[in-house]
């Protein structure tokens, strides 16, 4: 029979757990402080040990501390009634299991209590299995609290007790690079953190970039330049955009992930890379390797720990938090006192489908501060959403998506397609700032204006 350690200093939750949990077939035990947990868990070890963060005489991550000290391989399944992404993140880089919200489930946490019971199981199997011990955490500015978000922040967690292979998915304006940076603040904070985007560069370049090259390697390399993956040491490399990195630099990607070593350009010494490598895409990766447009093995490589953020249509109660949190930001940047949005704003904002994310959110919240005379913004200080406010009656912001046909959506290129037009009819920005408020490089655009037969010559 399965054993159960309860340690809740809430009497009616730990007896309410104790009936179910013994219901269930499992021999269960329950403790109102850490103290007694900690002692009764020493006395007789339990298989599960559901542990409250908040607790009388001891904070609920000493106890996990202690308890992971007693036993490097206990499954602790906490429990608390804040939502924010420090807890979570600490609550896994700390080691435990699982990590569940109240009022609790019953059904999330039985599904907790097989999954640790079965990962025991398997552990039996293995000799040697080790977990590192918990590094200090550094929180990174990400806002989410809905089922997703919880399970990158609990990724993070777990990714971040390793150096491994990094891929991060997802639409342009998502955050794949401030994930990046968060795994990086909790694993190496003290190393360099050195991002190259793959797309900017040429692929001549880009090689030299990425590995360096010795005097006199190629003309104009008047001196040795040491590479991005030597100048991070033992920090991280970021790779954004890797899908459109050449053919030809990816069998050096691979060779490098393979044997975690490379030699510069021009030169014969093997230098060992000690840097943990992530890779970021708003690509199908996928689909390319399928159409030959990517090599499967260097995908398979990248592809060790995946991350795929949600786009922002899809986490729509993260919107008014990611508004307090974008105004908060933007106030110290501007110097400037906005306290909200109007519930109009609101109301409009959570019916917007963003196809530019949580980037395009930031960007029309810093424009309309900038032009805002009232503390609070309102319908007025957002041009785009006053001419939307014009438009017959039914054709709002959200029709972006739909076509001319009741009822169906367009495709993915036709949405890209019809919000590039937007932005360059709707604001007078050359393309340089066209690029930043779309949040791709020069030579993409210029791609997508070609392959959508845009003209636009504002320079």
């Amino acid at each position: 029979m399965p054993s159960i350690l309860v340690i809740d200093d809430d009497a009616s939750i730990s007896e309410t757990l104790d009936l179910y949990l013994t219901e269930e077939g499992y021999k269960v035990r329950t403790a109102l402080t850490g103290t007694d947990g900690l002692n009764k868990y020493v006395e007789e070890p339990s298989d599960v040990v559901i542990l409250d963060i908040r607790l009388p005489d001891v904070d609920g991550f000493s106890v996990l501390e202690d308890l992971k000290e007693e036993n490097e391989n206990v499954k602790v399944i906490m429990i608390t009634a804040f939502h924010d992404m420090e807890t979570t993140i600490n609550a896994m880089k700390g080691g435990a299991f699982d990590y569940i919200h109240k009022p609790v489930n019953v059904d999330e946490l039985d599904l907790a209590i097989k999954k640790a019971l079965k990962s025991m199981e398997m552990e039996k199997k293995i000799d040697g299995l080790l977990m590192e011990p918990s590094r200090t955490f550094r929180v990174g500015d990400i806002i989410g609290t809905g089922n997703e978000m919880r399970d990158i922040f609990k990724t993070i967690g777990t990714v971040s007790q390793s150096r491994t292979t990094v891929l991060i998915q997802g639409e342009s304006g998502t955050g794949k690079e401030l994930i990046a940076k968060v795994i990086h603040n909790n694993t190496s904070p003290d190393e360099p953190f050195i991002a190259v985007n793959c797309s900017a560069i040429v692929e001549t370049l880009l090689e030299s970039e990425l590995f360096g090259h010795e005097k006199g390697s190629f003309t104009g390399a008047v001196s040795r330049q040491l590479g991005k993956f030597e100048l991070a040491r033992y920090g991280s490399v970021f790779l954004d955009e890797i899908s459109e990195m050449s053919v030809n630099l990816q069998a050096k990607l691979l060779r490098v992930l393979q044997e975690m070593e490379f030699d510069r350009v021009g030169g014969k010494d093997k230098i060992k890379v000690n840097a943990r490598i992530m890779a970021a895409t708003n690509k199908d990766l996928k689909a390319m390797v399928k159409d030959g447009r990517f090599r499967e093995d260097l995908y398979y490589r990248l592809n060790i720990v995946s991350i795929t953020l949600p786009p922002l249509r899809s986490r729509r109660q993260d919107i008014p938090q990611l508004i307090d949190y974008l105004l908060t930001k933007i106030n110290l940047d501007l110097h400037k006192k906005i306290i909200g949005i109007s519930d109009e704003v609101m109301d409009i904002f959570m019916q917007y489908n963003w196809p530019g994310n949580v980037r395009e959110l930031e960007n029309l919240l810093v424009r309309a501060c900038v032009v805002a005379k009232g503390q609070v913004l309102g319908v007025g200080d957002f041009p785009e959403l006053a001419r939307e406010e014009a438009k017959p009656a039914g054709e709002t912001s959200v029709d972006l998506f739909k076509s001319a046909a009741p009822g169906k959506f367009l495709t993915l290129d036709e949405v890209e397609e019809r919000y590039i037009r937007k932005v360059i009819k709707e604001t007078d920005k050359n393309k340089g700032e066209i690029c930043e408020i779309l949040g791709v490089s020069r030579p993409t655009l210029e791609r997508k204006l070609e392959k959508y037969g845009i003209t636009f010559e504002r320079e």
